[in-house]
């Protein structure tokens, strides 16, 4: 009976791969991983058909779904190698971690504890042991002078060609790391590295005559020497004084660790009595991005699309993949023959080929980009990363080298193509798949159903769907995305603008993230369809909202995802809402959302007669107490007041209701004659009926006269303009006497009050647009109000036509002018 223990480092290639070629070699009959306990029973999971990694177990709480751990694997993954190696070729395999159901239990117990601030310890040693635990590669890396441990890691084990006494070298350095600190007071802690070692005995027990066990490199030493814990002490000094050599391939003795052990009975004691809380296990699609996340495994990892690089490479050089095949970019050849035999001698055919497979990648990612790489380029990027990898003293250019040859040759020293390199190449897109047989929620199929009925699958990449709601098939999906929303699972992010016009194009940003699948379990408790969630949901959210807008917006997005049943339950409250309410502001927020399912309710299929006397309530109070709520306004209150006029007149606009439109121009009206009101208000007011065709132009002119005569005080008088000409400078163009009443008061202004209000006058103009503004300035400049009403060109523009015109040339298409426009033709001269 043997033991043998590999140390790894989690989501390690290299460690994954020298893994793989130690179980090839040991055939073992019993395969223990680091791992829950709780997830052995959907491992057989692993070797379906339909399972791609990167996936992750994740353990969650029946009770509380959110308080879940995820426990990632991708194909490099060390853990990952040795679960499908046992699976595939019939070797007993099981997780050996505490399991999760004790380790919720016990964090639980232990957050309704209160911390005694006089028995936590801040001394410096028990902060630097917490730091060595929590990355002890990093330390070993700063010892080897390496800036942190996944350099240090990717130069000694990741790009390693010689595997033999890898895992022994490990297993030393992590004893003498753990012989130098003290032991760490975490309990927790302590409990798992117990359960692994009781999980080794029963093993044992059983009879498994090799037993490989795969562990986080930490933990290796205080599981070497369960084996011989039965021997006598003195037996262990014997063996401590006279250590054997141990290679990868040989099982592992006593010698290697001399960590003291707590025995059976102490391990038996320390796990006794500990809580338990109810789990769930499922596996879920898990992405390379989130292979960075510390969650389950601990610390992540940087760049895992370089990884699953160095991953395949390995494979296929050991696989004898053809070269030439690799090399090949859509019948473009990487290198040729001399170039390629010259890279090929810098260094073993492996290491050349794990170099120009790269670039290559870094060239058929630009060049889909619509960005240049040459052969040529490639093959002075790779040339480089070697001139470098020499220049440090490095026998294989790694990714720092690799990154800075690329951004020199192929990217021009610019930051952003090695942005795009960084996301879709350094750290990768990938999303993995689950096999249907996969333990699911209720939520979660009848999701999967929806995405493969709409065509809309769950990928890691962001995609744009332009949704015309006038099919059904993009109808349906715009719901499923806005239901999705209301369950706070934004899969799709719905943007403002579409390149269509009308009310009846959706354009939204799709791109599905791995936790949206905790997500979906935690909505479980609202219905088993997304449907019925999303109902349940929504009435829920109504009743703990007390303000009317809150409300409305609610309604409108309930609309938007088609929940009848949840659109009828909102209605009593909406309706008591507005009944009580008292605030004018709250009214006018309403209306907008309102208005919008009004106008907009048929391109959906809505029926909008059950909010239609709604709007009608709303308007008639709107129209009623908005006068007198603008009274003795600051400026604060006005503008506030005047962003909610500018929202109730497009909202009554855009429903084109005679009869709103009358009840909303007599409020303007009586707006517009109260003395006292702010300007902001009055100006606005006065420029709404304007529009609406109540006042004409010589009205307006005299009112903007009143506004702006000396009486006023000139802050007053500049908001009114403010109020009035933001937004359209075309009043003041085409519109004579507006123009020389602004002109009067304008140039009447002191020195000093003109300057005080020069920052206001410049917010309004800066509301024109820019042909307006050029306009106003040619008719200042001119000085000509028989201009004004004109469109005029500026003296440049002027100079630039007599300059470039030559008669000869426009007299010949006089005569395709005169015909265009149904004029008799003009005599040819």
């Amino acid at each position: 009976m043997s033991i043998h223990i590999f140390g790894i480092r989690h989501h390690g290639p290299g460690s994954g791969y020298a893994l793989l070629q130690a179980l090839e070699t040991l055939q073992p009959d019993a395969i223990l991983v680091e791992g829950p306990p709780d997830g052995d029973g959907v491992l057989p999971l692993l070797v379906h058909p339909e399972m791609k990694p990167p996936v992750a177990l994740i353990v969650y709480r029946s009770d509380l779904p959110r308080q879940a751990v995820y426990y990632p694997f991708a194909v490099f993954s060390p853990e990952w190698q040795a679960l499908q190696y046992g699976l595939t070729h019939g070797v007993a395999v099981r997780f050996m971690d505490l399991p999760q159901t004790h380790q919720f239990g016990l964090t639980a117990l232990t957050a309704d504890i209160p911390e005694d601030p006089n028995l936590i310890s801040t001394s410096p040693s028990q902060i630097y042991t917490q730091e060595i635990q929590f990355d002890p590669l990093g330390w070993l890396g700063k010892a080897a002078g390496y800036p942190d441990g996944e350099s240090w890691w990717e130069d000694v084990i990741e790009q390693r060609q010689d595997s033999t006494d890898l895992f022994t070298a490990i297993l030393e350095a992590m004893t003498v790391l753990r012989q130098e600190i003290p032991p760490l007071a975490d309990p927790i802690e302590a409990k798992r590295e117990a359960y692994m070692r009781k999980i080794i005995r029963t093993a044992q027990k059983e009879g498994f005559e090799k037993i490989a066990v795969v562990c986080g490199a930490w933990h290796a030493p205080v599981l070497a020497e369960v084996k011989n814990q039965k021997s006598k002490s003195s037996n262990r000094e014997k063996a401590q004084e006279k250590r054997p050599e141990y290679s990868l391939h040989s099982p592992l003795s006593t010698s290697v660790s001399s960590m003291p052990l707590p025995t059976p009975q102490e391990d038996n004691t320390l796990l006794k009595g500990m809580p338990k809380i109810k789990v769930e296990v499922t596996w879920i699609p898990w992405t390379y991005s989130r292979l960075s996340y510390q969650s389950g495994y601990g610390a992540g990892i940087k760049s895992p699309g370089w990884y699953d690089h160095l991953w395949h490479s390995k494979v296929e050089n050991r696989d004898g993949a053809d070269f030439e095949d690799k090399l090949s970019m859509g019948g473009e050849v990487f290198a040729l023959n001399q170039p390629r035999q010259n890279l090929q001698n810098s260094c073993p055919t492996s290491h050349s080929d794990l170099v120009i497979r790269w670039m290559i990648k870094v060239a058929q990612l630009l060049r889909e980009e619509g960005l240049d790489a040459s052969p040529a380029n490639l093959i002075d990027a790779v040339r480089l990363a070697e001139s470098l990898a020499g220049l440090r003293d490095r026998t294989l250019p790694g990714l720092p080298e690799l990154n800075e040859a690329t951004q020199t040759v192929l990217c021009f020293g610019s930051d952003i193509p090695m942005g795009l390199i960084r996301d879709k190449l350094i750290v990768g897109e990938r999303l993995g798949a689950v096999p249907d047989e996969t333990p699911m929620v209720p939520l979660q199929q009848d999701l999967q159903r929806l995405q493969k009925r709409l065509r809309m699958p769950a990928e890691a990449t962001e995609k744009v769907y332009e949704l015309d709601l006038r099919k059904e098939n993009d109808l349906a999906r715009s719901q499923l995305l806005h239901r999705l929303n209301l369950l706070a699972i934004p899969w799709g992010i719905l943007s403002q603008k579409t390149t269509g016009q009308g009310t009846f194009k959706d354009k939204w940003r799709v791109r599905w993230q791995p936790e949206f699948a905790v997500k979906l379990i935690e909505a479980g408790i609202w219905g088993n369809t997304i449907v019925d969630a999303a109902t349940a949901l929504s009435c829920n959210l109504s009743d703990g909202i007390s303000e009317l807008p809150g409300l409305t917006r609610l309604l409108n997005l309930v609309l938007l995802a088609d929940l009848p049943d949840a659109v009828a339950y909102l209605m009593n409250p909406l309706q008591n809402k507005v009944a009580v309410t008292s605030d004018v502001a709250h009214l006018m927020g309403a209306l907008p959302p309102l208005a919008n399912i009004l106008r907009y309710g048929n391109v959906r299929h809505q029926d909008r007669n059950i909010i239609r006397h709604v709007v009608d309530g709303l308007v008639a109070r709107i129209c009623i107490g908005l006068p007198g709520c603008c009274y003795s306004l600051d400026d604060d209150a006005a503008t506030k007041i005047y962003q909610l006029c500018h929202q109730v007149n497009s909202a009554i606009s855009l429903l084109s209701n005679p009869d709103y439109k009358t009840a909303w121009h007599k409020t303007l009206t009586q707006l517009a004659n109260i003395p006292i009101i702010h300007g902001l208000l009055s100006g606005y007011s006065c420029r709404l009926l304007l529009d609406g065709n109540i006042w004409n132009t010589e009205e307006v002119s005299r009112r903007m006269g009143l506004a702006l005569s000396l009486a006023n005080q000139p802050a007053q008088s500049g908001a009114w303009i403010e109020g009035f000409l933001t937004g359209s400078g075309l009043l003041l163009i085409h519109d004579a006497k507006l123009w020389q009443v602004l002109d009067n008061w304008v140039t009447q202004l002191k020195g000093d009050t003109f300057i005080t209000l020069l920052p206001l006058l410049r917010r309004t103009f800066a509301t024109f647009s820019l042909g307006e503004k050029r306009q106003i300035g040619a008719q200042v400049k001119r000085g000509d109000l028989t201009q004004v009403g004109k469109i005029v060109e500026t003296d440049r523009d002027c100079d630039r036509l007599s300059n470039d015109t030559a008669p000869h040339r426009a007299d010949t298409v006089l005569p395709i002018l005169a015909q265009l426009l149904g004029l008799t033709s003009p005599t040819s001269t």
